[in-house]
């Protein structure tokens, strides 16, 4: 088993190498593309970012194998998958709002050992060993502690075909808005994850999710204590956490998962 406080170390100078490229960059002239035939952006920054996560990973760990959101995998014989996403809220980025990280997460047997999500517009460094907690700046956060809905401030987010497929979320959100003390849509569901685990927000749940994701931010919500209900489904994967209280009444609420 590889020393993780190490690889985190390494992680968390490798996040902030490519953070400052995402800041220098950012608000400038960028190239702006549409993947598919849906409202889902992706940037020549984020192909960039990637790259050059993709690039230390290689020269670190050359043995390992990558899965990542613009070059899909890149599978070895291993037992390490590095789960990376340059720009987790590309569309923030691309419009000039705070609102974005990257997130990597390594597995190992399957299962995330290591997490980290970088805010890079706040400085925010939230970061995840398995059985260590978790941690904001090296200060160690946990979930909140709402007992009901009217208690809560909820994030959820909706996916890029909205308008093309009637299984856009929407329906859940007006079932639930008005039951809140709030509910919030960042655009970063890495972010979102975050904002739970360090008690910001109560609660979160999405579907049509990827791995990349919510790799890291799965992770950091375990470790601070938080509760994870997850489905992979065939358009996606389908998230509810927060405090065991929350995630259980969300899911009486919503039906989300079995």
């Amino acid at each position: 088993m590889l020393n993780l406080e190490k690889v985190l170390a390494q992680v968390k100078s490798w996040s902030k190498e490519v953070g400052k490229i995402q800041l220098k960059k950012m608000n400038s002239d960028i190239e702006i593309n549409i993947k598919g035939d849906e409202i889902d952006l992706v940037t020549e920054v984020d192909e960039l970012s990637e790259k050059l996560l993709i690039e230390k990973i290689k020269d670190s760990y050359p043995e390992h194998s990558i899965l990542s959101e613009e070059s899909g995998v890149d599978r070895k014989e291993s037992d390490y998958l590095w789960v990376i996403d340059p720009i987790d809220g590309t569309t923030n980025y691309a419009s000039g709002f705070f609102a974005f990280c990257i997130s990597i997460a390594l597995q190992f047997k399957g299962e995330t050992v290591l997490g980290l999500v970088y805010v890079p517009t706040l400085n925010y460094m939230y970061t995840a060993i398995k059985g260590e907690g978790a941690f904001l700046n090296d200060n160690k956060i946990k979930v909140g502690n709402a007992k009901c809905l009217r208690e809560s401030v909820l994030a959820t987010g909706f996916p890029y075909d909205r308008a093309s497929d009637p299984d856009n979320n929407v329906d859940n959100f007006n079932k639930i808005v008005t039951k809140l003390r709030g509910i919030r849509r960042t655009g970063s569901a890495a972010f979102d994850l975050c904002n739970v685990a360090a008690g910001v927000f109560d609660g979160y749940w999405e579907g049509k999710l990827n791995l990349w994701d919510i790799g890291a931010g799965l992770l950091i919500i375990k470790e601070a204590g938080g509760k994870v209900m997850f489905d992979e489904k065939e358009k996606g994967i389908t998230v509810i956490v927060g405090n065991k209280d929350i995630v259980d009444i969300l899911n009486q609420e919503l039906k989300l998962i079995d």
